[in-house]
């Protein structure tokens, strides 16, 4: 029987994991015809069928499923082993590939890493910016960026940013047609404008606390975002109260464009942590960015 080389396998592994032949594709940087003609290759010459494709989705058979798991940690093994070879160098080289919201990415990451990269320019960084929950493993990120209460506990966490605080906020020209809340089930008579989270579909729940208690708020308004800055941009305009981290509407704030409600109902929770698998061996310029990005003192919530 001819050996697979470990181009094929790799394309396997990617495909099996994206569960798509476009998303693996487009990871790749190659034609879906070519991944696909790679993977009927490598199931003619070992013999036995590895994907299930229907017109919607593509699975590993029973077959695929045991290739999976046993060859895809050693193929993950040896791309970090060859990534670690630009320790040897004088300056750290390769890339980095980060999965991140938004937020995180323009108030942390950006400010943390811009002058990491005027120093060390062989370190590329990719970043890829969704409200998705992603997994990084199967989507071959090399870390990710999350609050720190949404961290799987198979993962290494590392505090990058202080403790942050939630702010429901509302115009002046909204608050002066509508009484403010004083309480999170008084969102119930209001305009509220949503925010829909990509990894499930639904649309976030408002999370309050007070003396230990919590309360999940449900709300309805007008309008629905996918992208926070827009929920900001439209509390502004006047359509609603939005509830947001306090970062993100702070200056709005202070500049008298938003008004701050059930603040007392906003404690600090843990900020932004990147984490990633606990591999035995990262890449120097991964070591770089982890260092310049691990926060040195934990600063105080503002």
């Amino acid at each position: 029987m001819a050996r697979p080389n470990l181009n094929d396998l790799h394309v396997f592994i990617m495909v099996a994991r994206m569960g798509s032949f476009t998303k693996a594709a487009a990871q790749l940087g190659l034609t879906q015809s070519a991944l696909s003609h790679t993977v009927r290759a490598l199931e003619e010459r070992i013999g036995i069928r590895l994907l299930t494709r229907t017109t919607r989705s593509v699975a590993p058979t029973e077959a695929g499923e045991r290739l999976l798991k046993t060859v895809g940690p050693h193929l993950d093994d040896i791309e970090t082993e060859l990534d670690s070879i630009g320790e040897l160098r004088d300056k750290p080289a390769g890339t980095v590939r980060i999965t991140t919201g938004e937020h995180a990415l323009t108030s942390i990451l950006w400010p943390k890493l811009l002058p990491v990269l005027r120093r060390h320019p062989d370190i590329r960084v990719e970043f890829d910016v969704s409200y998705d929950l992603k997994d990084i493993v199967a989507s071959r990120f090399d870390a990710g960026v999350r609050m720190g209460e949404q961290i799987e506990k198979d993962m290494i966490a590392v505090r990058i940013g202080p403790p942050m605080r939630m702010a429901a906020v509302a115009s002046p020209t909204y608050l002066e047609a509508h009484p403010a809340p004083k309480h999170p089930r008084d969102l119930a008579l209001h305009q509220c404008i949503n925010l829909r989270l990509p990894t499930f579909g639904g649309l976030y729940a408002w999370e309050f606390e007070r003396n230990g208690r919590e309360v999940h708020a449900r709300v309805d308004g007008q309008l629905v975002f996918s992208t926070a800055p827009h929920v900001a941009a439209a509390a502004v305009e006047g359509f609603g109260v939005a509830y947001l981290p306090e970062g993100m509407v702070m200056d709005a704030v202070k500049a008298g464009k938003l008004i701050r409600v059930l603040e007392e109902w906003c404690p600090p929770f843990p900020g932004y942590h990147l984490y990633y698998p606990n591999r035995r061996q990262h890449s120097a310029a991964f070591e770089v960015v982890v260092a310049a990005l691990r926060i040195k003192k934990i600063e105080p919530s503002t």
